[in-house]
């Protein structure tokens, strides 16, 4: 069913580590304190060059491309600090400090360039994301607002201020488990995993980085449908006649 929907322009993708520790999601908070400190002042960063890009798409119609690099820098950077923390608890591998992509870390955001952005959408994107924001302030608390929570902490949600969310009280379940298991329930990481992308994706679409309304449909698992490739050809239903073989290259004299 995947295959068939039509990818959109921001991709989430995550690998779920086949061994995690039991007892690290304890000490995570503490060891993910020099990655908020940047990230507060990266989101910050991120709220000045959005300003900038609204000007320049009310007047070029294009988003400046290495301020765009930047903005999903920011996002990528913060993305895998929330699959590593408490927005996934999806590896207990240390996320890095770049907004670059890297290819060997399991989780991967990538949002892609468009070449035009329209002029009048810039002023009532805020307006169309409403319903979406609406939906998302149960996945992943209040206050979720161009990702940033005005780029006072670690990404777009921070459950201890905006209250409990669906995808805090799933990665509490999950971290229960995993304590006295050694195991991650795989349907509560798909699900919880499905939020986050849809968060992600409103995200861009807020902060002006494409103009494909984001679907409202919830993409679970590791693997988003961007990065699926195309679905092998049907075949051909019984009793139609087979195709005609090719035919043979002359031969050469």
């Amino acid at each position: 069913m995947t295959e068939n929907r039509t990818p959109y322009p921001v991709r989430v993708d995550a690998a779920l580590d086949p061994s995690l520790s039991r007892w690290l999601w304890l000490v995570k908070w503490l060891l993910l304190i020099p990655h908020y400190v940047v990230l507060f002042f990266l989101w910050v960063a991120f709220l000045v060059v959005s300003v900038i890009a609204f000007f320049a798409i009310l007047f070029t119609g294009r988003y400046p491309r290495s301020l765009f690099d930047f903005n999903v820098g920011v996002m990528r950077w913060s993305w895998r600090v929330n699959y590593y923390g408490y927005e996934a608890l999806g590896t207990d591998r240390y996320p890095p400090f770049t907004l670059a992509e890297v290819p060997d870390y399991p989780a991967h955001l990538d949002v892609a360039y468009p070449e035009r952005l329209s002029r009048g959408l810039i002023f009532v994107k805020w307006l169309l994301a409403i319903p979406h924001f609406l939906v998302l302030s149960v996945f992943v608390g209040g206050g979720l607002w161009l990702g940033t929570r005005g780029g006072t902490d670690n990404g777009w949600d921070n459950s201890t201020n905006a209250g409990w969310s669906l995808v805090g009280l799933l990665v509490l379940l999950a971290a229960i488990v995993l304590l006295f298991t050694g195991r991650y329930p795989k349907p509560i990481y798909d699900f919880i995993l499905g939020m986050d992308r849809w968060a992600l994706r409103v995200g861009a679409y807020a902060a002006l980085m494409t103009d494909r309304y984001p679907p409202f449909r919830l993409d679970q698992g590791g693997t988003d449908p961007a990065s699926l490739p195309p679905g092998p050809t049907p075949p051909a239903s019984p009793g139609a006649p087979a195709a005609a073989p090719p035919a043979p290259a002359p031969s050469a004299r």
